[in-house]
């Protein structure tokens, strides 16, 4: 395996409080790291540091890599994502000039799938409501709105890994599972493989595990809030745009939705006022990914992604097939 030519590697932002995993993958194999501002900046900063550093490969977290900023480094063979989604990558531009886009599709499998069921738990608990009685001074075991969970459909929507993983441990109390997928398995023990709006129809609690594209954005709005049968819960773990917020908020105020618990907004980090009022709202600040064990993860194997390229490897998880490029993953044709 041989080594990269020395290059410059920028890495946009960072959720972390330092670079330090990233820094010794890239000077390891003989890089030079830029650290572009820990939060993510606008896209036309990102355009800037692209511009003035002209690097090799780019690690992004949050920040917007722009069409702009894929142009403006000759260079550039690879923007890694330390992340899944590529909602913010300029991948069709990235594909028609040569340049590899990847991800860690699987590092925070188990971490997303334990937080869409604890929110589940929350809510038939009522644990977060009963908190915030309790700690204002309210101590009413009577007002309890309680539920059995294995007397509930849950519907997965978006049945890829860590859907299967949900599944897997919803399955562990007994309820009944629905599931839809664009691309459904055969014969999958356990779980009933359905179409959205049947799903919506039958199910008490949905769940949501897709991605962010032009077909998925607010794939949950008033008209789909209205399929779900009254007083039911709404989980959302990957990708705030999914989401039509206003519509939620109203199915809230009306009792429609029994419940919404939330990891990511379409506006975060900005929270509307209206969904703070709302006590049936669990909110958690896009922490579904974390953990120890899996950012440390992420960092790594994103990192490890940009060396392999700059080796003149294909990379392990690419998302694009980019014009040009070899199948060792050499610079594309850039005309």
């Amino acid at each position: 395996m041989r080594p990269p030519s020395t290059g410059t590697v920028l890495l946009t932002d960072y959720a972390w409080p330092d670079d330090t995993v990233e820094r010794s993958v890239i000077e390891e194999a003989g890089l030079t790291l830029v650290t572009g501002p820990a939060e993510p900046a606008s896209a036309e900063v990102i355009e800037g540091l692209v511009a003035e550093h002209r690097p090799s490969g780019i690690l992004t977290c949050w920040a917007p890599v722009s069409a702009a900023a894929v142009g403006a480094s000759p260079d550039l063979r690879i923007v890694a994502r330390l992340g899944v989604g590529l909602d913010n990558i300029a991948v069709d531009t990235a594909t028609e000039r040569g340049v590899w886009v990847t991800n860690v599709p699987d590092y925070c499998v188990e971490e997303v799938s334990d937080h869409a069921v604890g929110m589940v738990l929350a809510w038939t608990r009522g644990l977060a409501v009963c908190d915030r009685e309790v700690r204002a001074g309210r101590w009413d075991p009577a007002a309890a709105r309680l539920r059995r969970l294995s007397t509930l459909t849950c519907g997965v929507v978006g049945y890829g890994r860590i859907g299967r993983a949900t599944v897997r441990k919803l399955g562990a109390f007994c309820c009944r599972i629905l599931a839809h997928d664009p691309h459904p398995p055969q014969d999958v023990p356990g779980v009933e493989m359905v179409g959205l709006e049947e799903l919506l129809r039958r199910s008490d609690v949905v769940i949501l595990h897709v991605p962010l594209t032009r077909d998925t954005h607010h794939v949950i709005g008033a008209e789909q809030l209205a399929l779900m049968p009254p007083g039911g819960l709404l989980v959302n773990v990957s990708r705030g745009g999914l989401v039509d917020t206003d519509a939620v908020v109203k199915a809230l105020d009306s009792g429609h939705l029994g419940g919404a618990a939330f990891d990511v907004l379409e506006t975060e980090p900005h929270v509307p006022a209206e969904l703070l009022a709302q006590p049936g709202a669990v909110l958690t600040p896009h922490v579904a990914f974390s953990s120890d064990a899996s950012v440390t993860e992420l960092r790594r194997r994103a990192a490890e992604e940009v060396v392999r390229v700059l080796r003149g490897e294909t990379p392990a998880h690419a998302r694009n097939s980019p014009r040009g490029a070899d199948a060792a993953g050499g610079p594309g044709d850039r005309r």
